[in-house]
């Protein structure tokens, strides 16, 4: 047994709403505002995710030999075109989609966190 169960997983970024916002239209659910620059998602399965305010937020940059990507999620999607084409319009940018052979593409949200969408 271990010493403690996971809380969340938390995103440091400029925005936590806007950035709970995007992570609700993927994964669905809702988002809880604090007030205080701590947002929770909810009604979602699996780990719980909250975003938090980080004024001084810098991107990690994807992929870097020089720089760590400090963390990535792996989304499991039905569908990757169409899942693609709905990160995309809600602000999601490509960082290596190209090869549409393989089973995933890595995108990075709005506040530049990698995410990789990966077929079920």
């Amino acid at each position: 047994m271990g010493i403690a169960t996971l809380g969340s997983v938390v995103l440091d970024c400029p925005d936590p709403v806007a950035l709970g916002r995007f992570y609700a239209e993927v994964l669905g659910g809702q988002i809880e505002d604090d007030g205080d620059g701590w947002v929770d998602l909810t009604g979602v399965p699996g780990a719980p995710l909250a975003f938090q305010v980080s004024p001084g937020h810098v991107p990690p940059k994807w992929p870097s030999a020089q720089d760590s990507q400090q963390f990535h999620l792996d989304l499991t999607v039905e569908d990757l075109d169409a899942a693609e084409a709905q990160v995309l319009a809600l602000g999601a940018t490509a960082l290596d989609a190209a090869d549409t052979s393989r089973s995933w593409r890595v995108y990075a949200d709005p506040a530049g966190h990698p995410f990789c969408l990966c077929a079920d």
